[in-house]
C-alpha cells in the first residue's frame, strides 16, 4: 500500500478508498476511486497526483463513483520518456479511454491547474461525454492566450513557466529533499493546517517515484505554454495543442476561482463567456491557486449546487 493511500484510509470517512490500475491509451494508469453511482473524475494538476483530491474523493464518493487518476507522468501512473506523449491530445485520449474503461460514457470532470487544462481540452473535443465541467484555477486556453499576449502582468506571472521547460528544473526542483516544491506547495498549508506532515510525506514520496518529477514537468515542455522565450518570434508560447479557432465549450461549466492565486490571475476570468456560454463562476476571494487544500468545504458546496441544478 502506498504511503499516500496508508494515510488517507486512516483518516478518511466512509466511503472505502481503493487503488486500482487500467491500461488505457498505451499507458498503465493508477487511480484511486470513492463509492458507485454516477462518474465524477478529477484531475490533479502539477506538482500534485490524485491525492489532491481526497477530500472531494471522500465526500462526493457517498453517491457518485469519484475517481482521481494520477494523470500520465505522475506518482503510479507511466512515465513515457518521449516528449510528444505528453501533448495535449494524449492527455485528453487517457481521459477518454478512462471513462469508457470505467464503463460510463457519460461524467462529470473537474480539473485544477494542469488537469483544467485537460479539462477544458477534453470538454472542447468530447462535449458529447459530460454532463457537466468544473474547472479550479485553470485558464481556458483561448484567454490564457490573451492574457499572455496583453496582460504585462500575466505575462510576468507566468515566467516560472520558462524555467519549468528548462533543463534545470528537475535539478532545481529536487534540490535539498524538494524544498523549493515544499516551499511553494506545502509550507503555507502546513502553517494554517491545510496540509499535514504526513501529507508532506505523501507529497515527497509521489515526487520520488522514479521519472515522476521529469513527467510533471513534460506537460510544459511539450506544449510549449507560458510566455515566449526572450528572443523568440511572437506567438512562440503554446496553446494547449488546441486549434485557437475551435475553442467553444459546448457543456455547463463551473469555474471556481481562488483570487489570490499568484501564477494565473483573475484577468483570466474576463471575456471567459465568449467561448462559454453556459457559465458560472465562484470567486473565493481569500483563495489562493490551491483553493482546493484551503477552502475544501466551500470547493464542494459550489461543486454541488451546480451539479445538483
Amino acid at each position: 500500500m502506498t504511503v499516500a493511500l496508508a494515510f488517507t484510509l486512516a483518516h478518511a470517512k466512509t466511503p472505502m478508498l481503493k487503488d486500482k490500475y487500467a491500461e488505457v491509451n498505451g499507458v498503465r494508469l493508477h487511480y484511486v476511486t470513492a463509492g458507485k453511482g454516477p462518474l465524477i473524475i478529477f484531475l490533479h494538476g502539477f506538482p500534485e497526483f490524485w491525492y489532491e483530491w481526497k477530500h472531494q474523493l471522500a465526500d462526493f464518493g457517498k453517491d457518485h463513483l469519484a475517481v482521481a487518476p494520477d494523470m500520465r507522468g505522475y506518482n503510479l501512473s507511466a512515465k513515457p520518456t518521449e516528449l510528444d506523449q505528453y501533448q495535449m491530445k494524449n492527455l485528453v485520449e487517457d481521459v477518454r479511454a478512462l471513462a469508457d474503461h470505467l464503463g460510463q460514457k457519460k461524467f462529470i470532470l473537474v480539473g485544477h491547474d494542469w488537469g483544467g487544462a485537460v479539462a477544458w481540452s477534453f470538454a472542447i473535443a468530447h462535449p458529447e461525454y459530460l454532463h457537466k465541467l468544473v474547472i479550479v484555477n485553470a485558464p481556458h486556453p483561448g484567454v490564457f492566450m490573451r492574457e499572455l499576449r496583453e496582460n504585462p502582468e500575466q505575462h510576468k506571472a507566468s515566467q516560472y513557466m520558462l524555467m519549468f521547460r528548462g533543463d534545470k528544473a528537475e535539478e532545481m526542483l529536487s534540490a535539498n529533499n524538494y524544498a523549493g516544491l515544499v516551499n511553494a506547495v506545502l509550507a503555507p498549508g502546513l502553517k494554517t493546517g491545510a496540509f499535514t506532515e504526513d501529507d508532506k510525506k505523501a507529497y515527497i514520496e509521489a515526487w520520488s517515484q522514479p521519472g515522476a518529477l521529469t513527467g510533471g514537468l513534460n506537460y510544459y515542455r511539450a506544449s510549449r505554454v507560458g510566455p515566449p522565450p526572450p528572443g523568440a518570434a511572437e506567438g512562440a508560447s503554446g496553446n494547449f495543442a488546441v486549434d485557437p479557432a475551435q475553442l467553444t465549450v459546448k457543456v455547463p461549466t463551473l469555474v471556481i476561482w481562488g483570487e489570490k492565486d499568484t501564477a494565473l490571475l483573475t484577468g483570466n476570468l474576463e471575456g471567459l463567456d465568449q467561448f462559454v456560454p453556459d457559465l458560472t463562476i465562484k470567486r473565493i476571494s481569500d483563495g489562493t491557486h490551491w483553493v482546493i487544500h484551503e477552502k475544501p468545504d466551500d470547493v464542494d458546496a459550489f461543486i454541488r449546487e451546480f451539479i445538483g441544478k
